[in-house]
């Protein structure tokens, strides 16, 4: 049912809470998992990515790897993909590169004022995805 499981990691609470459905769905329907992260591209007038977004490659890619090993502690092979751009957008085009039969991903709760709506990467994958999308709360 579920082939490809995408699952895009960043620094966030929400993100690490979400592993153990990823888990459960990988084992349960022996998918091949691929843990993505995106690194945001700075605008010229920034010099700091802004708290909590993805900016620092070395960062990610330890993040990537320590994500990887966490799995494998449960026996699960992941694939580990780095990518540049920004995030709703990347997260929906690697998963019609890779034709992903799922998308599994955290949700801060951004998108619960109509503010948060719009900026939300969540609702935005929601809206583009190729495939059924899981939001773990």
């Amino acid at each position: 049912m579920f082939n490809i499981v995408l699952f895009p990691v960043d620094q966030s609470r929400e993100a690490r809470e979400a592993v153990a459905i990823v888990s459960n769905i990988v084992k349960t329907y022996q998918s091949r998992l691929v843990l993505l992260s995106v690194v945001e591209k700075k605008t010229s007038a920034e010099t700091q990515p802004e708290v909590g977004i993805m900016g620092n490659e070395s960062a990610v890619a330890r993040l990537l790897d320590g994500a990887k090993a966490l799995f494998a502690e449960e026996g699960i092979e992941a694939e580990i993909i780095e990518k540049e751009g920004m995030p709703s957008f990347t997260i929906c085009d690697v998963a019609d590169e890779i034709d992903a039969s799922l998308i599994i991903m955290g949700c801060r709760g951004l998108g619960l004022t109509e503010e948060g709506a719009n900026e939300s990467v969540t609702n935005r994958v929601i809206n583009l995805s190729p495939c059924p999308v899981l939001v773990v709360p």
